[in-house]
């Protein structure tokens, strides 16, 4: 009989405890936050209505412009940093004609593997 009391009464407080510790509705916590910010208490930034500053340049962007074309005409960007135009091209160490005469001996010999070489043969 005890035990059935006991579980009873942790019921119980269990039931009072999720009460007091329940959630305030969504009305009761922005008249809160009104309240606060109204009357200053809120940190930076937190439940504010104004919009926020503006940022502005301590260099003009022309400058800007002329320093980075500078740095990438010496070489000292990073590859892809700030780089908008075309990439430029990598010249071949061989010429084409060169490098087919290769590919066509090769197959010719029978020294490339199936499928390589020769579209359409497997």
């Amino acid at each position: 009989m005890s035990a059935t009391r006991l579980m009873l009464v942790v019921a119980a407080l269990a039931v009072a405890a999720g009460t007091a510790f329940a959630q305030a509705k969504r009305e009761d916590v922005k008249a809160e936050a009104a309240s606060a910010a109204k009357a200053g208490q809120t940190k930076g930034g937190e439940a504010t209505t104004a919009p926020p500053a503006k940022i502005t340049a301590t260099k003009p962007r022309a400058e800007v412009k002329s320093e980075a074309a500078a740095a990438a005409k010496a070489g000292q960007t990073k590859g892809g940093e700030g780089t908008t135009g075309p990439a430029a091209k990598t010249q071949a160490t061989k010429a084409r004609a060169e490098v087919k005469a290769e590919a066509a001996a090769a197959t010719k010999a029978g020294a490339t593997k199936g499928g390589e070489g020769e579209p359409g043969k497997k």
